[in-house]
Order: C-alpha cells, then structure tokens, then sequence
C-alpha cells in the first residue's frame, strides 16, 4: 500500500511541476509517468538495500532514457519531460537539514547531510549524462546499420 501512495504522490508532484513549467497539456501525463517510473526505480532499488546515491543514478539514467523515447514519440525537446520528471529524486530535503543543521552551529551533522546532496546530485547528473551517451551510441547504431541496407539494396 506504501508504494501505491508513493507513486501517486510522485505522479502529482511531477505533473505539477509540469504545469508550473507550461509543459503542453498533452504532454501533462506523460511527464507524470515519466516521474513516476524514476521514483519506482529509485524506491525499489533503496527498499532492496541499495544506497540512495545508486539508486538516484539508476533512477535519473531510467527518467532520461524514458524521456528521450517520449520526445522522439511526440516530436518535442527531451527537457520537457526530463524537467519535471527528475522532480522526484532532487535531495531538497537533505540540503534542507543540512542549512538547518549548520545554522543550528552542528557542523559535523550538516557537513554529512551536504555531502550526501551533492552526492545524490551528481549521480542524478551522471544518470542523465549516461543515459544521453547510451541512447546516442544506440541510435548512431540503428541509423549506421539502416545506411548499410540501404547500400547493399541500392546494387
């Protein structure tokens, strides 16, 4: 049932930042999904024991990937639904504590929280960045195969 919630949460999280972004309205669900399917990735992957700066990779890496296929799907920039649906797995929270932490003169406590943010933010940057390499070096693939045909049909 926690996972249930979690995912409609996320779904309205992300489609509002969509709509705060003018994203088109018939792009709308789509960005939710989009944010949906990194926060289930980033979720399960903590629930099953993995640390939450792997998971943030692997789940920034699906949202890209799944964002790109959109933008190829309805013909738009991929930073629509990459946008909104990273919404879900910003650490806003943990760079919260640690200004509060810091502000409350517990060093050490807020030095931790900060140091896990930018963690978690850099494996988000790093997922998206992968994801980018890997769908170039997938379509540069299909689209050098697709020329190889055609030569070979063109005899």
């Amino acid at each position: 049932m926690d996972i249930i919630v979690q995912l409609i949460v996320s779904f309205f999280a992300t489609a509002g930042i969509a709509v705060i972004f003018n994203v088109p309205r018939k792009t709308l669900f789509h960005c939710g999904f989009v944010g949906v399917v990194g926060w289930l990735i980033y979720y399960v992957l903590t629930e099953y024991g993995m640390d939450v700066v792997n998971a943030s990779f692997f789940g920034s890496f699906v949202v890209a990937i799944v964002a790109h296929l959109y933008a190829r799907r309805f013909k738009m920039p991929m930073i629509i639904f990459i946008v909104a649906g990273i919404i879900p797995l910003v650490p806003g929270g943990m760079a919260y504590n640690a200004m509060r932490n810091v502000v409350e003169d517990d060093y050490l406590q807020g030095l931790q929280y900060g140091l896990k943010a930018f963690l978690i933010t850099g494996a988000i940057v790093m997922g998206l960045v992968f994801a980018e390499v890997f769908m170039q070096l997938i379509f540069r693939g299909i689209y050098t195969s697709k020329m190889k045909i055609r030569k070979v049909y063109k005899r």
